[in-house]
This record gives C-alpha cells, sequence and structure tokens, in this order.
C-alpha cells in the first residue's frame, strides 16, 4: 500500500503498489503515511464519545458471605 498525492496537493489516497505506480505516471506523488492519517484518515472520524460506566450496587461475595454468617 502507498499514499500519494496529487500535484495541487488536494487529493490525498491509499492505494495499491500497481495502481500507485499508475498514479505516479499521472502526475501524483508518494507522500508519508503519516500525513495521509493527518489529513484524512483522522478528519474522515467521527468522534464518538464512549458512555461512563457506572457504578453497579451488587454485592461482592465477600460482603454476600459475611451477610449469610450474621456478621456485618
Amino acid at each position: 500500500m502507498k499514499c500519494m498525492m496529487s500535484v495541487d496537493g488536494s487529493n490525498i489516497v491509499r492505494v495499491s503498489d500497481e495502481k500507485a505506480a499508475k498514479l505516479y505516471h499521472e502526475g501524483f506523488r508518494y507522500v508519508s503515511k503519516s500525513l495521509w492519517k493527518e489529513k484524512v484518515r483522522d478528519v474522515e472520524k467521527p468522534t464518538e464519545e464512549k458512555p461512563t460506566k457506572t457504578k453497579s450496587n451488587k454485592m461482592s461475595k465477600a460482603e454476600k458471605r459475611r451477610i449469610r454468617k450474621g456478621k456485618k
């Protein structure tokens, strides 16, 4: 896989090696993968917020054991 950018810099794509060779002859140039990540991959990715975990009120095994034995 190769990362290619058009001459004017408006289009950055990640393509197979064979397609990259064809694009190179059409005027594209090779760029680093980090540039592709910065400009394309991370921009298109929607930011999703994960819900925070809430603490459950479930008793642990030790607490259940204490209750059964009558100690608190």
